[in-house]
């Protein structure tokens, strides 16, 4: 995974991820003109640099370039979340405490996710589909 985006990396990115065509340097600047001051030339550095990380893919349209997202911006939190997962030395621990941080409408998603995510997973070895287990149907020692 392409590390995280910067703060104008960031900013830039959400443009294109909700225009979701492509654009130009020129639109992205127009756009971020109305909330702060910024340069054309700093607006086109970010956005080589997304293209250098691969973040977006650009065409040559006349003398500019226009930029198109590769991923989407749904693929790039998960893309965070996994790696962020992936760096705890206690995975399950890491889950409950980032279960815990939720909010009742973040539980709501993750349920409808899970929903949808559900049905691709393979049940664990061992587990009927009543959810016993081998060990659950083998008799015990007493009852031999």
């Amino acid at each position: 995974m392409p590390r995280q985006l910067g703060e104008l990396e960031d900013t830039v990115m959400t443009r294109v991820w909700q225009w979701n065509r492509p654009v130009t340097v020129r639109e992205v600047l127009e756009d971020l003109q109305q909330e702060r001051s910024i340069a054309y030339t700093t607006v086109m550095t970010v956005m080589d640099n997304l293209h250098q990380k691969g973040w977006v893919r650009r065409e040559v349209d006349g003398r500019a370039y226009r930029y198109t997202a590769v991923s989407t911006r749904a693929a790039y939190a998960a893309a965070l979340m996994n790696e962020a997962w992936a760096q705890s030395d206690n995975p399950a621990a890491a889950l409950v405490a980032f279960f815990g941080m939720m909010s009742a409408e973040q539980r709501e998603a993750l349920r409808d996710a899970m929903r949808v995510v559900a049905p691709t997973f393979p049940e664990p070895a061992g587990n009927g589909s009543d959810g016993t287990t081998a060990a659950d149907e083998a008799p015990s020692e007493s009852g031999r």
